[in-house]
């Protein structure tokens, strides 16, 4: 399937879930928009900036992963993002997937059987294979990584050793 226009389906959904709440004289208050070809790990996200006193917030859905679904999958992803933008917008609540956000994905899901709202999608996403290997200076455990990182550390030994807290004791170093 081709990309497809959003802003429809986000006003039919706005009406449909929302009350109309995500949209003031029947402009959304949240930027609805495709990605660019870069963004190939995720189906899709929320994003709040405020600068200057105001709040700007998009929702961003994947065109690599979703340009060739199926419209079901699509409508499920604008949806989930949609109940971000509620929850963050309208309640004025900071939660990922809280109770707000499940309490929100169950009603939509049984007002209606066209697409089910999941906090987790199954939509087949390429990733980059684990090709570099980081190992804990304090107990020597290794780790699989997708690119090299600079000061991180084993969370187990910061648990374990510094109540959770980041130390250098625990640097996981690249060779």
């Amino acid at each position: 399937m081709a990309v497809i226009p959003l802003i429809p389906i986000f006003h039919k959904f706005n009406k449909l879930f929302f009350e109309n709440t995500l949209t003031i004289n029947q402009e959304p208050i949240v930027k609805i928009k495709w990605s660019d070809n870069r963004l190939r790990t995720t189906a899709g996200f929320y994003k709040r900036i405020k600068t200057k006193g105001t709040i700007q917030s998009e929702i961003i859905l994947s065109k690599p992963v979703l340009a060739n679904s199926e419209l079901q999958n699509i409508h499920s992803t604008l949806c989930h993002e949609m109940i971000h933008a509620w929850i963050d917008r309208i309640l004025n609540i900071n939660e990922i997937h809280g109770i707000n956000f499940i309490s929100k994905m169950e009603q939509i899901n049984l007002q209606q059987n066209n697409f089910k709202v999941t906090i987790k999608h199954n939509f087949p996403v390429l990733r980059k294979e684990l090709k570099y290997v980081g190992v804990c200076l304090n107990c020597g455990n290794q780790y699989l990584y997708r690119k090299r990182m600079k000061n991180i550390a084993c969370k187990k030994c910061c648990n374990l050793f510094f109540n959770g807290l980041w130390n250098k004791k625990c640097l996981i170093i690249f060779d």
